[in-house]
């Protein structure tokens, strides 16, 4: 006899409600709960092809795992970038008829990882993993598509945006527009991402035939407030800014904004400044800001619709899909050639 939520609900001494909740993937129990109540479903043989098998989702093909590993800090769950990306995600898996479950992982992954077995593809938003995170997803007979990550030792489909193609466009425009050698407002926490950025950017100061080693770069947190501060701080400190900056994305960008303001530069009059990510903000900063669009969307629906492929046709040699990036450009960088379009 198949077990049932109630069955599950009695062993672990919860309520009914919570165990469905948790089965279901819906809010109102916690993440050590949840966890406790999929591994106990697990041990005990519960058949998940039958969760939430409503009039609804009766045609459901089978389960997918959204998983996201949180080990700075730097991947929240509330910002425009998350939000357009999971709901992309939601969309493509109701499109194709599965059901998502979004899962979060923090810290050392040995002991978290078991349980996502049960599924039948696993999306990992891989952000602030590095090598040695992805050891114990080796063991995993399941299909995984990674996100927002690419290594060259992984075995596995990756999906990821053209850093270096956005800061390389970036970092041309500044030199196009203000005439001088840009500086670089870089990420202090060391992600990949950021690390791609970084490449694109100063293969655009090669390309211009400047030294690197003119280049001022600024180590600030890759947070708005933190951004602000850490800014605040150098030009307090005597740092005497560039005529332009690339910020790693769009918080490092406002924050170091505000400071620079806040020390009587205006922008882009005096600085010039380009983020990265276009988020909705970016559009309503004064001035608003010139930033490089990624299209969030269509990242979440190539995810999904490539993860699906794998699910049906498993073995298939792993690939990295690289989504084009595009500069949008704004009223944060100075005007200083003709026929330049401002949106």
């Amino acid at each position: 006899m198949a077990t049932t939520a109630k069955e599950i609900a009695r062993v672990l001494q919860l309520s009914e409600a919570a165990v469905s909740m948790a089965l279901n993937n819906k809010p109102g129990v916690s993440t050590e709960t949840r966890k406790m109540i999929i591994e106990t479903a697990q041990n005990m043989g519960y058949d998940f092809t039958r969760i939430s098998k409503t009039s609804e989702n009766h045609s459901i093909k089978g389960n997918i795992a959204f998983i996201i590993y949180k080990k700075y800090g730097a991947v929240v769950d509330d910002t425009p970038f998350f939000n357009q990306l999971t709901e992309s995600i939601k969309q493509t898996c109701q499109k194709l008829r599965y059901k998502l479950h979004i899962n979060y992982l923090y810290g050392d992954l040995e002991s978290q990882t078991d349980s996502l077995s049960i599924y039948d593809g696993i999306l990992l938003l891989a952000t602030e993993m590095k090598k040695e995170d992805f050891g114990s997803f080796s063991k995993l007979k399941t299909p995984i598509v990674v996100l927002d990550t690419y290594l060259q030792s992984l075995d596995y489909d990756c999906v990821l945006i053209n850093n270096f193609q956005g800061a390389y466009q970036a970092a041309m425009y500044l030199v196009e527009q203000t005439r001088t050698q840009p500086g670089y407002l870089h990420s202090s926490y060391s992600i990949g991402n950021f690390d791609e950025r970084a490449d694109g950017f100063f293969k655009a100061i090669r390309d211009c035939g400047m030294s690197l080693s003119n280049s001022q770069i600024l180590a600030l947190t890759p947070s708005l407030s933190g951004a602000y501060h850490d800014m605040l701080i150098q030009l307090n400190q005597g740092v005497i800014p560039f005529c332009g900056y690339f910020a790693d994305n769009d918080y490092i960008a406002a924050g170091a904004m505000k400071a620079l303001h806040e020390m009587g530069y205006q922008i882009p009059e005096d600085v010039s400044v380009v983020g990265f990510d276009n988020l909705p903000f970016s559009n309503v900063l004064v001035p608003s800001l010139t930033t490089i669009n990624v299209p969030k969307q269509y990242m979440g629906e190539v995810s999904v619709e490539r993860l699906v492929q794998n699910i049906s046709s498993p073995k298939k040699p792993p690939i990295k899909i690289q989504i084009s990036t595009s500069l949008i450009k704004r009223k944060s960088v100075a005007n200083n050639t003709r026929n330049s379009i401002v949106q």
